[in-house]
C-alpha cells in the first residue's frame, strides 16, 4: 500500500474511533491536554503512557486498554473511548478497573496502598441521559449521604450534548473527520495532523487495523475447520471478514475483539448485521 493509500484510508477515521486513539495517545503531551481538560487541572503532568498495542502493556487482551496514564503524583488515569450505544458502559469501568487495581497491587499490599484511579470514559452517546456533557460518578452511603472514598474516580464524558463549555469544545475533536487545528487544543491537534497527513502516522494507524483484520480472518478459518468441510471453512472466513470490515468502518474495535473470543456475541452480530 502506498503513502497516499494509506492517508486516504486513515482519513475517515475520528478520534472517538478506537483504533485511531490507541495510536493517538501514544503521545503524552496529547493526553495530558485531553486530561487536563476533563478533570479541569492545568498542573496535571502524564509521565507514561501504556495502550493496548503496547509491548509494555501487561494487562493482556483481556482487559481493553486505550490509553492508561501514570499521573505526576503517582495515580493513574485510564482514558477509554467508546462509540456503540448497546454496552452495559457501568459495568464495563468496573471491570476494567477492577483489571487494572488486581495487576498494579503487590501481594501482601495494604489495602490502604492500593492505587488511586481515575476512569475517563468518553463516549459518543449520551448513554447516561441527563442532558450533561461531564458525569462525575461518586459512591454515596444511602443512610447518611455522606459519599465513600475508595480511590476510585469515574468520570464521563460524551461528544452527544454541547453546552459551550471547554470540554464539550474538546469533544468536537473527537467527532470531526477533517483536520482542523484548534488553538484551544493545539497537542490534540497537532497530533491528528500527524497520523492523518504523515506517512509514518497513517502507517502506525493502518498497521493496528490490519492486524485487527488478520485476527478476524483467522477466527473465520478457525470456525471453517471446526466445521470439517470446505463449505463451512469458506463461509466462516466470508463472514468473519464482512463482519470484521463493518466493525472497522465503523470504528468498533472493542466489538471486533469481543466477536473474536466470544461466539455468541459474533452471532448477535451477524443477525444484527445481517451477515
Amino acid at each position: 500500500m502506498t503513502a497516499e493509500e494509506k492517508i486516504a484510508q486513515v482519513k475517515e477515521f475520528r478520534l472517538i474511533d478506537d483504533v485511531f486513539f490507541e495510536v493517538f495517545a501514544e503521545d503524552k503531551e496529547a493526553c495530558q491536554e485531553i486530561l487536563r481538560v476533563i478533570l479541569e487541572d492545568d498542573g496535571l503532568i502524564v509521565l507514561d503512557v501504556v495502550v493496548q498495542s503496547s509491548k509494555r502493556n501487561i494487562y493482556g487482551r483481556s482487559v481493553r486498554l486505550d490509553a492508561l496514564c501514570t499521573l505526576g503524583n503517582g495515580k493513574k488515569c485510564n482514558i477509554e473511548v467508546q462509540r456503540a450505544d448497546d454496552d452495559d458502559h457501568f459495568r464495563r469501568v468496573r471491570f476494567n478497573a477492577a483489571s487494572i487495581t488486581v495487576k498494579d497491587s503487590e501481594p501482601g499490599e495494604r489495602f490502604e496502598e492500593i492505587l488511586d484511579l481515575y476512569i475517563v470514559y468518553i463516549s459518543e452517546h449520551d448513554f447516561i441521559g441527563g442532558g450533561h456533557t461531564v458525569y462525575h460518578v461518586d459512591k454515596v452511603v444511602r443512610e447518611t449521604g455522606g459519599h465513600v472514598e475508595d480511590g476510585l474516580h469515574e468520570v464521563y464524558v460524551n461528544a452527544k450534548v454541547k453546552d459551550g463549555s471547554k470540554i464539550s469544545d474538546l469533544m468536537d475533536c473527537f467527532t470531526q473527520r477533517e483536520v482542523v487545528d484548534n488553538e484551544k487544543f493545539p497537542a490534540t491537534s497537532k497530533r491528528v495532523r500527524e497520523l492523518k497527513t504523515t506517512e509514518g502516522g497513517a502507517s502506525a494507524v493502518c498497521d493496528i487495523v490490519q492486524k485487527l483484520v488478520n485476527e478476524g480472518l483467522e477466527k473465520g478459518r478457525a470456525e471453517g475447520r471446526a466445521e470439517g468441510r470446505v463449505e463451512g471453512h469458506e463461509e466462516g472466513i466470508d463472514r468473519m471478514a464482512t463482519l470484521t470490515s463493518v466493525l472497522l468502518f465503523n470504528g468498533m474495535i472493542k466489538e471486533l475483539e469481543r466477536a473474536t473470543k466470544d461466539p455468541k456475541y459474533r452471532e448477535e452480530l451477524f443477525k444484527k448485521y445481517n451477515i
